[in-house]
């Protein structure tokens, strides 16, 4: 079942609406930015789009992964240019009001116990780069540059893409594209780890379902886990990050997942993590 819902990118006008295009494909959400006339510019009016559904993935037990994806070819050319031009006209609080909500939304790719997964065919600029580097994993065609070009405007980068790259890159890479807004390619990204599947062009999208299908046949919960201890890890002392990893890997040990899965180990036979969610679920409503 698909849907579409309809936000402006940054422009005002009706020539840069780019919808958010919603479809379940079993366990998956694929959400696909579809503006052909902007190239799938996102904005103000995209980014709670995104973050809503986001959000409401990870309250709903039918679904285990999410995938966002670019219509047409192309992931995302960013923020409309002259939209950023008009914005100069507001104030410094409404600027502040359009920025906040692009952290919103990296915060809840992040902050999800769903997993993200970007896929990315052609390439994306500006504020799109912060969107699909929040992302848990990369899929990206072997054409495709990714451009933090806001140097190019007069502008510094947002969206938390300079924490993102410096946590990956060099210093002096991260520089570079920076401060000349040159493309990183997906190979270069991919040689860096930062891209996780380098597809050939045209192919993203259906690696990137494949990918989905795997980690949704996965325990959800430790999943969910898994995906907070590791964006935890490189804030956290050895000492902290210990005792968090063992509360969970002890919580986990009563769960229906652990026993569903050490079951199936010990029984050479493949795990149903689905029976195991469902036997929680009614252990709840017995013994809430």
């Amino acid at each position: 079942m698909a849907e579409r819902v309809e936000a402006q990118g940054m422009g005002a006008s009706p020539e840069f609406t780019t919808a958010v295009d919603v479809e379940r494909r079993g366990a998956v959400l694929l959400l696909t930015l579809n503006g052909p006339s902007s190239r799938n510019a996102i904005g103000p009016s995209v980014y709670p789009q995104i973050q809503a559904q986001i959000i409401s993935a990870a309250s709903d037990p039918f679904i285990r992964v999410v995938v966002l994806s670019g219509a047409g070819g192309f992931f995302s050319s960013g923020g409309n240019v002259r939209a950023l031009q008009d914005s100069a006209k507001g104030t410094l609080a409404d600027a502040t009001i359009n920025t906040d909500k692009l952290n919103a939304m990296v915060k809840a790719i992040l902050e999800s116990s769903v997993p993200v997964i970007a896929a990315v065919e052609g390439g994306a600029a500006g504020a799109a780069v912060s969107a699909v580097l929040a992302c848990d994993m990369i899929v990206a065609s072997r054409n495709a540059r990714f451009t933090v070009a806001h140097v190019r405007v007069g502008l510094s980068p947002d969206g938390g893409v300079t924490h993102f790259l410096r946590s990956s890159l060099p210093r002096q890479m991260v520089m570079q594209a920076c401060l000349l807004g040159e493309p990183l390619s997906a190979e270069k990204l991919a040689a860096a780890g930062i891209v996780n599947v380098l597809a050939s062009d045209g192919d993203a999208l259906r690696e990137a379902l494949a990918l989905a299908e795997k980690i949704a046949s996965g325990p959800p919960q430790a999943i969910g886990n898994i995906k907070q201890l590791v964006n935890a890890a490189a804030e956290s002392d050895i000492a902290t990050h210990l005792d968090r990893e063992a509360r969970a890997i002890n919580l986990a040990r009563f769960g229906q997942e652990a026993a569903e899965g050490l079951s199936a180990f010990l029984a050479k036979r493949r795990p149903d993590f689905g029976q195991a969610q469902r036997n929680g679920e009614m252990q709840e409503k017995v013994d809430p």
